[in-house]
This record gives C-alpha cells, structure tokens and sequence, in this order.
C-alpha cells in the first residue's frame, strides 16, 4: 500500500465505488479521494491539492475519463477534503462541483481559508499547496436535505456541522453507504481504532455527537471514511463517541490544573508520543502535528464556551 494507489471498495452490495490513498502528509492510510463510477461520475473530496495528479491518474486507472466527470464533491472546504478542487476542476472542465453554501464561497476566493489553514496546521503547512480558486459558475451550492443526481446511484446531502459549519456527510443509497468526512472521527485501519478530530476554529462537541447520532440514524452498512478507508458496519460509531468525549474532558482537566493553553498542549503532545503504535503508524512528526492542532481546537471551544 502506497500513495498514489487506487482500491476498490469491496464490501457486500458496493459496486462503482473505489478510493484513492492520497499520501497526505507524506503519511500512507491517511487521506482518501473517493471515485464513484456512476452514470455520471463522481469525485467525493478532493485531496489537499499537493499530488493531485494523483486523483487524474487515479480516475484514468478506473476508466473515468476526464471530460466525463460530472461532479466533484467535497465534503467541506478544509484543504485537506477541498485543497485540490480548483486544479481538478481546471482539468475536469464539465464538472460540477457540489458544495456547502457555506462554504462556496471559500472554494471562489480561498484567500481567508489558505490563511486560515496556515495557522491551524502549523508545521504540517508544508504538505500543503494554495489551492487555485473555482469558478463561481462551476459551483452547485446545495443545503441539508438536498440531492445530488448521478443516474444511478445518488449523493444525499446530510449538514453535520459539528466539525465545521460547511461540513456535511454525503449518503450514497444505492451502495448503502455513507462518505462520513470527519463526522466519525479518523480511522486508523492497521490499528483499528478511531482518533479523534477536532480542529480550530469550529469544533464543536455537543454537535460532533449530535453528527455521530445522525450516522447512526442512516444506519449504513458502510462507512466511508475520508480518514481513512471503508468500515463496514455502525459499532465504530459508538467507540468514536466515547474516544471523542474522553478526548474533550482529558484536556478540560488538564486546562483546570495549569490554566495554560500550550502548558496543556505541550502536555497532551507528549502523552500522544507515547502511543508507539500509533507513531509507527503515522510517524512521530505528523502524530505531534495532529495532536497539537486537535488540542487547540478543543481548547478553543472550552474557552468559548466560558465565554
């Protein structure tokens, strides 16, 4: 397994559906681009932008060709998910690209975002690329409740907010399925365990759990996470909330004994650093990167919610 690798997804009843191991920050079983061969096809998320060739290579290796790509959708407009949108959308000329109206804006002008996600990521901005901005006709904003038409097969847009404002889950029926972006946490396929997510400067717990709760209301046969891979079955949905919600209060305490923000970072850093498996996983720089931009996030929220 290695970026730039395309897989399809195998489980009982997918059909049409592969993904791609992006090699996002330079770290294997990360990042996925998902290629739905529909009657229309489709992209779901679009990479951080670095490498996107990758997807095109990605769709010549499943047979989409490029002038036949009808929709790319990504989940929200972090540049993790929407980062290569613009480059994708300039080789993929009739592409419709379905957004949040939130976060359609962002994917026209991304100015603020690329500034916004230098300070969020810290270090980890290196495996980045300022994405190229998208054409406001080329843009389908769409709401809660919409549906995206792919002949046949269908994205169902579901907001989940808790993440972020523009974030939505797309539910895909005919598959059974659901593209979860970061609604259920990240999954780590060669552990098999669910890490928590929580970026500034939208985290939200109390709805991050109402998110779950709404997976778990679709109730598909399987998750599709954009971090990273297919699960089959809902039973991680409950240990993602229980990862997510010890997460919160674990930093919580902390912040109430030094009452330091990067005393308590520095100190959820190196407690994280000693989860070898997880280092062997993911390497030690991008396992400090994640947890100190996690942190922040939550940390944010906790003091917002004094406020």
């Amino acid at each position: 397994m290695a970026p730039g690798d395309v897989y399809e997804v195998t489980a009982e009843g997918v059909t049409d559906l592969h993904y791609l191991d992006t090699g996002m920050y330079g770290t294997a079983e990360y990042g996925a681009v998902y290629l739905l061969d529909a009657e229309r096809p489709a992209l779901v998320d679009a990479g951080i932008g670095t490498n996107y060739e990758y997807v095109l290579d990605a769709m010549a290796e499943v047979g989409i060709a490029r002038e036949d790509l009808a929709v790319i959708a990504p989940t929200h407009v972090h540049l993790d998910h929407a980062g290569g949108t613009g480059f994708l959308a300039e080789a993929c000329p009739d592409a419709e690209i379905v957004c949040h109206e939130v976060g359609a804006p962002h994917l026209v002008d991304p100015g603020r975002l690329w500034e916004g996600t230098k300070r969020a990521v810290g270090e980890q901005i290196r495996f980045y690329t300022e994405p190229a901005p998208v054409p406001e006709e080329r843009i389908r904003e769409v709401a809660d409740g919409d549906v995206v038409d792919l002949g046949d097969h269908e994205l169902v847009v579901h907001h989940a907010p808790g993440h972020a404002p523009h974030h939505c889950v797309f539910e895909d029926p005919a598959n059974d399925a659901v593209f979860t972006a970061d609604a259920a946490g990240i999954y780590v396929p060669s552990l098999d365990t669910v890490e928590p997510t929580s970026p500034p400067p939208n985290f939200d717990l109390e709805q991050c759990l109402d998110d779950v709760d709404l997976l778990e209301r679709i109730d598909p046969s399987v998750l599709l996470f954009a971090h990273y891979g297919p699960y089959e079955g809902t039973d991680v949905l409950d240990a993602y909330r229980e990862v997510l919600t010890a997460w919160v209060e674990d930093i919580e305490a902390e912040l109430a004994d030094c009452d330091e923000d990067e005393t308590v970072v520095e100190l959820i850093v190196e407690r994280a650093l000693d989860r070898r498996a997880l280092v062997e996983t993911w390497g030690e720089a991008k396992v400090r990167a994640e947890t100190r931009m996690n942190v922040q996030g939550v940390l944010r929220y906790l003091h917002g919610r004094e406020s």
